[in-house]
Order: C-alpha cells, then sequence, then structure tokens
C-alpha cells in the first residue's frame, strides 16, 4: 500500500463500527410489545421512522379521536432515521436545480411550503418539549471549483426570486466562517437549515405519539395486507391490526404495494465521526457559527459539529448493490471509509493525526427523481410515501401530512402539486437496473471533475426527466 494510503489508514486505527447517535444515551425510550391478537384502528401506520412518526402525530392533532396504531418491524427509528447526519433541510427536492427541472411551474409553491414545513417543524419540537439538539444554524455550501462556484450566483439569483434569503460568499468572506483549502467560494442559507440529534428526535416524537393516545407496536413486521369490505386487515406473524385507512412508511424497505417496488432502489451512504477537537484544532477551522456544510458537486459531502465538538462527515458514495439488496452487514464499508477519511484530510490538511471514533453506514431509498413521490390502492384507503433520497429528515414530515391528506380525500395546496399528482419513471428490471445505476454513477463523477459537463448519457438523461443536478 502506498505511503499515503497508510498515512490516511491510520486515522482509522480507533474507529469503532457503531452509531455516534447510540452512544450511551439516556434518552432512548423502553422498547415496546409486540402485537399479538387482532385490534381496530382508524388507522394503521406501518414503520416506525420519521415517516410513520409523523404520520401518526399529525393524525392525532388533526383529529384527538382517531385511533391510531403504529406498527414497526424493528424497534423505532431503527433504519434511517436513526441513521443520518441530522441534517433538518427545508428542501423538498433534494436540491433548488432538481427541483426546477422537473417542477418549474410549481417551484415557487414548493419551496415555500418547504420553508414552512421546516418552521413548523421548530413549532412542533417547542411544542413537545423534544430535547433533539435543534440548532437552526443554517446551511454553508462551498463551492470548489469556479463552475460550481458560477451555478451559486445563479442560483442565488432564482431562489430569492421565489422568497429565499440566500447570500453569495466569495473567497475570503467563506474562509472567515470555515477554513479550508479548497473553498473559492459559497452559497448561505442562513434560516433553510437546522441541525438535529436524529435519532432524538426520533424519540421525541415517540414520546409525543404516545401522550396523544397512539399505540406502538415494535418487532411486528407486516406481512401482507388484505381487503376487508370497508377496511383493510394488516398481517404480522402474532396478529393483525383491521384499519379503515393504512399509511405505509416503510420507506427503504421493500413496499407492501408490489407494483410500488419498481420505483425505489435502495443506496448505501457512509458516515465517519471525529473525536472531539481540541481547542486549537477547532481554532484552525474556525466554523464558530456551527453551520451545516456541504459541497456543491453531484457527489457531494456533507458536514458538521455534533454537540461535543466532533466533526460528522459523510456523503459522497451512494453504493447500489446488486438486486437492491438491504443487509446490515452492507452498514460497514472499509473501502469507503478510506475514502471519506482522505477527502476530509484534503478539505482540512490542519487536522492531520486526528483519530476517527465512528464509522456507520445506511440505506436511503432512491427514485429516478431523486425526490419523494405518493400513491394509492386498494380503493384508496392505503397510501404511501417514498424515495426521499437523503434530504429525508425534514421533508418525511412534509410526505407525511401529504398522505393524510391524500387518505382523508381533501384538496389542499400539497395534493394539487404536480410532484404529488406525478409518480417518477420506474427503474428497469435487473440486470439492467444495476447497469443503468453505475453507468449513470460514473457519469456524474466524471462531470465533477471535468468543470460539470454533462456527457451524452447525462443529456439523455435529463431529456427523459431522469437526470440529477443538485
Amino acid at each position: 500500500m502506498e505511503k499515503k494510503d497508510s498515512f490516511v489508514l491510520r486515522h482509522l486505527a480507533d474507529v469503532q463500527p457503531e452509531l455516534w447517535w447510540l452512544d450511551s444515551d439516556p434518552l432512548e425510550p423502553a422498547p415496546h410489545s409486540a402485537l399479538v391478537g387482532d385490534v381496530g384502528a382508524d388507522l394503521c401506520v406501518v414503520g416506525g421512522g420519521y415517516t410513520g412518526l409523523w404520520t401518526a402525530l399529525l393524525a392525532k392533532e388533526r383529529e384527538p379521536g382517531r385511533q391510531v396504531i403504529v406498527l414497526e418491524q424493528y424497534e423505532t427509528g431503527a433504519g434511517a432515521s436513526g441513521r443520518n447526519g441530522g441534517f433538518c433541510s427545508a428542501s423538498l427536492t433534494h436540491g433548488f436545480y432538481n427541483g426546477l427541472r422537473r417542477f418549474a411551474h410549481d417551484m415557487e409553491i414548493i419551496e415555500r411550503l418547504g420553508r414552512e414545513n421546516l418552521d413548523e417543524i421548530e413549532e412542533t419540537v417547542a411544542r413537545y418539549g423534544i430535547e433533539c439538539d435543534w440548532e437552526r444554524t443554517g446551511e454553508l455550501r462551498v463551492a470548489l471549483a469556479q463552475w460550481q462556484m458560477d451555478q451559486m450566483v445563479e442560483e442565488a439569483k432564482l431562489r430569492n426570486e421565489m422568497g429565499d434569503h440566500v447570500e453569495v460568499l466569495s473567497r475570503d468572506e467563506v474562509q472567515r466562517r470555515v477554513h479550508s483549502p479548497t473553498y473559492v467560494g459559497g452559497l448561505f442559507d442562513p434560516d433553510g437549515t437546522a441541525l438535529v440529534d436524529p435519532a432524538r428526535l426520533v424519540w421525541g416524537l415517540e414520546r409525543a405519539c404516545l401522550k396523544l393516545g397512539v399505540t406502538i407496536h415494535e418487532n411486528s413486521k407486516v406481512e401482507w395486507l388484505e381487503d376487508v369490505d370497508d377496511a383493510v386487515r394488516v398481517h404480522t406473524p402474532y396478529g393483525a391490526v383491521t384499519a379503515q385507512r393504512v399509511a405505509l412508511a416503510t420507506n427503504v424497505f421493500p413496499s407492501l404495494i408490489r407494483q410500488a417496488r419498481k420505483y425505489v432502489v435502495p443506496v448505501y451512504d457512509y458516515v465517519l465521526v471525529t473525536e472531539p477537537l481540541s481547542e486549537a484544532q477547532r481554532e484552525s477551522i474556525g466554523w464558530r457559527e456551527r453551520e451545516g456544510v456541504a459541497d456543491a458537486g453531484n457527489q457531494f459531502h456533507y458536514y458538521r459539529l455534533t454537540q461535543d465538538g466532533s466533526i460528522l462527515w459523510g456523503g459522497y458514495d451512494a453504493i447500489y448493490n446488486f438486486r437492491g439488496k438491504v443487509r446490515r452487514e452492507y452498514e460497514f464499508n472499509a473501502e469507503t471509509y478510506a475514502t471519506l477519511a482522505a477527502h476530509f484530510l484534503t478539505t482540512f490538511p490542519q487536522l492531520a493525526g486526528i483519530k476517527f471514533t465512528h464509522a456507520w453506514g445506511g440505506a436511503i431509498d432512491t427514485c429516478t427523481r431523486f425526490s419523494p413521490f405518493w400513491g394509492q390502492s386498494h380503493q384508496g384507503k392505503v397510501a404511501y410515501v417514498m424515495g426521499f433520497t437523503g434530504l429525508g429528515v425534514a421533508s418525511t414530515r412534509f410526505g407525511a401530512a401529504t398522505m393524510l391528506d391524500l387518505l382523508d380525500g381533501l384538496d389542499t395546496e400539497r395534493t394539487r402539486l404536480s410532484m404529488v399528482r406525478r409518480r417518477p419513471l420506474p427503474f428497469p428490471p435487473e440486470p439492467f437496473k444495476w447497469i443503468f445505476i453505475r453507468i449513470t454513477q460514473a457519469a456524474i463523477k466524471r462531470a465533477d471533475s471535468h468543470q460539470g459537463r454533462r456527457n451524452l448519457w447525462l443529456r439523455l438523461l435529463d431529456a427523459l426527466g431522469l437526470g440529477f443536478d443538485s
């Protein structure tokens, strides 16, 4: 192995394959019993992550007398909800340009609804006293090349015309915020992102649900749905729930609606966390305002400071496994950790010698339009939302609210959006799916290294509505 590689790998010598968020946290709630026997409900929610818990909470807030049951196959927050970096972004479309390309006529409304959604999450956190280290720090998106900077100038103009208040930063201005030799400028959004402890947010939503009378059953994997007159019976290994309405919040896991599975693939995202920075190390990078940071490439890193002064560093690779397999052993990836560590040291060479203490990965549900989509089945008695593609901490609440609108038969500003009324194009079957994703990932990587120029393949995908541009 090259000396440079050995130098990088020494920073990973003490890393543990553990979730930093779950490391001896006293706020973790007691477990819930599995469902045993047959029960009835007005609403059965399948999935105990952000989407499912928001659905249950909003359902009870809208109609306190509604009987709501949540079924979770493992424990609440066991999937992506407890494994992410804790960026709570107002974006509902995984980036402004991604949304503008697909939903141009609705984009001003979508941007406003996204900001309102983030404000409502903050109000919920305050109203229920959720201890999730909520910080409305904003987001600093940094340009690593001039072509990225040029795009930021145009993006800022368009977003501010739609009601945002983002600011373009020069090289000197961005360096005054965070010190890295790689930055050539940036775009600062002062109120469009909050930072949270994602596990504590799950647990806080869980407690709020219980306070309002929601019943939660863990270790209760739903096996199939059965039409029963004007209801749906939701079958688990030891029992069943007969409900008037069913909300599916399974996200990356195979949908109980078979025809919906073709729209989503699971990709794995990985994260490293450093040891807490010393005072000298903190001084060397600045970062006094604790902004969430992301770089502007198509393959991008996201990073933030934790409450104890560690740096969480993730992103870049998005790994798809053949046939879309989701397995626990995929949550640790030594090769990707080495890549992340190398990129970290390129960004912050002044932190050479720092140790990484935690490393983990998790599966994200993504679709061909890189933003959530909705659907219904069983004569409208069942609804689902999926395809969040990594920006789900906040958008899951919007997804849940829209799913409830659909189940309740409401005509709202949300349900009239083209992004709600239209589904994405499906992925091809295997092995073409795997080939399609591999070719696309290679093309995106090439674009990042060639001044953002999109090759013939990416331009074809753009024409078909399948391309991605953050």
